[in-house]
């Protein structure tokens, strides 16, 4: 399959079969199990597909039961990771939230009968993800269906590995760590890779002023300092033969929008190694606002020495940082509608972050080397990303559902990303996740040229030469989160 082929399959209905393990209606020619759902339709199935026909994928063999799509890249016998995005199961605002912020189980069923079909059932599949550190991986599990998913799989012999990648999970009481809890983790352990010089980090002037996903900001800083920078994987991660993506799309408040290089955060041992933003404003070289303020200063400062008591006092410490977390959104402004963090589309971290994990990930060998610097040498990739329901807004954990009926497939991350983004209604230049990925330092993770990009579709204006489909105005418009609005859209660039 060309990298530069990027499929978009629209689906009938803005919807998801509701019936976990998500059979598919017919019993299609290649289908290799006995069990469908004849009561209700499911549209995903159908549109899985229907992308891998669009691909062109083992055509000749169409419509008999000897078709095989995957087997293009899966071989009997292999490791293959699927990795959705589990981010976290709570909207704050919608019960059902849920079905616009994480992929569905339905997606997740789809893709891997075609797995199961080109390994012949000799091989390993794990379903794995390190969903942010204070969500239940157990809840998720239940929710997608995935248990009755991998017990019906056990019935036919076939073991689907359900794994957690964190090392620990978090109880948040008042948006403060309250309680942390040691967990298994990956069964294959965890490997570090220091990207030196190959870093999109390096040079960045941001030593000593990262912070990570946690309240201690010298965990971040020591491993981003003095010419290193390094990365905690998951095992399985690296040491897999395929690794298979299943984004969800949606807009993303540091990154613009989160598809395949964005959802690689999950594939991290310890969120703290990964710089999330650097303190300060771009007038004194940081990204974490736009702006420099005496109240801004304030803020961080107290923010800071609390958290740093949190750390020192877990008691005392702890309940002191949520009476001043609740006091401090009466004075400052709430995240939601303040911009903090590195919430907005000055964040210039990370994005570096997130292309440095596919370098890692597309390169890494078990030991912590990397492998040269060629294409041919990049693990096997894969890309299905579930926009049936998508999110907009203030994505990606309290986004607004969007409708946008759209199934994408690709082997190329920075392609499939592009086409996406360009779905949205996204301009491709004001995202920096996107553009420099097609550009990136040291190891590259696309051999695409972004005009060459050809998008292959079901429904006519979203096929055609990137730049062909780019003049299309049947786009989604999306909103984008608060912090990206007027800056990111096609229509105002």
């Amino acid at each position: 399959m060309d990298p530069h082929t990027v499929v978009i399959t629209r689906t009938p209905t803005a919807g998801y079969p509701e019936t976990a393990p998500f059979h598919p209606d017919e019993r299609f020619p290649e289908y290799g199990f006995s069990e469908i759902c004849s009561g209700a339709p499911n549209p995903v199935y159908r549109a899985v597909r229907e992308s891998l026909w669009l691909a062109g994928l083992d055509r000749d063999n169409f419509g008999t039961p000897n078709w095989n799509p995957l087997s293009e890249f899966i071989r009997p016998g292999q490791f293959v990771l699927l990795k959705p995005n589990l981010v976290k199961e709570i909207h704050p605002r919608d019960p059902n939230g849920w079905i616009y912020t994480i992929t569905h189980g339905s997606v997740i069923r789809s893709v891997a009968d075609f797995v199961w079909k080109a390994l012949k059932g000799q091989g390993r599949v794990m379903v794995a993800d390190a969903p942010q550190t204070d969500s239940s991986f157990t809840t998720m599990v239940r929710l997608l269906g995935l248990d009755q998913l991998a017990d019906f799989y056990a019935d036919h012999d076939l073991h689907m590995e359900l794994v957690d990648f964190r090392k620990e999970e978090w109880n948040n009481v008042d948006e403060v760590i309250v309680d942390r809890r040691p967990l298994d983790g990956d069964p294959n352990g965890y490997v570090a890779f220091n990207l030196a010089q190959n870093s999109e980090f390096a040079e960045h002037h941001g030593e000593g002023r990262y912070y990570g996903a946690d309240y201690d900001e010298g965990e971040v800083n020591r491993h981003h300092s003095g010419g290193r920078h390094e990365y905690l994987i998951a095992g399985s991660a690296v040491q897999c033969d395929v690794f298979i993506n299943l984004p969800k799309l949606k807009t993303h408040k540091k990154a613009g929008v989160t598809v395949n290089l964005k959802n690689l955060v999950g594939v991290n041992g310890d969120k703290n190694w990964l710089p999330h933003h650097t303190v300060g404003a771009p007038e004194n070289g940081g990204d974490q606002f736009p702006t420099v303020t005496s109240k801004r200063n304030i803020e961080h400062l107290a923010a800071k020495s609390l958290r740093r008591l949190a750390l020192a006092l877990p008691g005392p410490g702890t309940w002191l940082l949520r009476r001043a977390r609740a006091a401090g959104k009466h004075v400052f402004g709430d995240t939601d509608q303040v911009i903090r963090s590195g919430n907005w589309y000055g964040n210039d971290t990370t994005w570096r972050m997130c292309l440095d994990l596919n370098k890692a990930v597309f390169y890494g060998n078990q030991d912590g080397t990397l492998r040269s610097a060629e294409s041919k040498n990049r693990k096997t990739y894969l890309s299905f990303v579930d926009g049936v329901i998508g999110g907009q807004g203030d994505g990606p954990m309290n986004p607004d559902p969007l409708e946008s009926r759209a199934i994408l497939f690709g082997t190329d991350a920075a392609a499939v990303d592009a086409c996406a983004a360009l779905l949205l209604g996204f301009d491709l230049d004001q995202i920096p996740i996107i553009r420099n990925a097609f550009h990136c330092r040291g190891f590259p993770i696309t051999d695409c040229c972004l005009n060459a990009v050809h998008c292959v579709s079901n429904h006519a204006p979203w096929s055609g030469a990137l730049p062909q489909v780019a003049s299309s105005t049947e786009f989604l418009n999306a909103r984008a989160h608060f912090g990206w609005v007027g800056h990111v859209e096609a229509t105002t660039a």
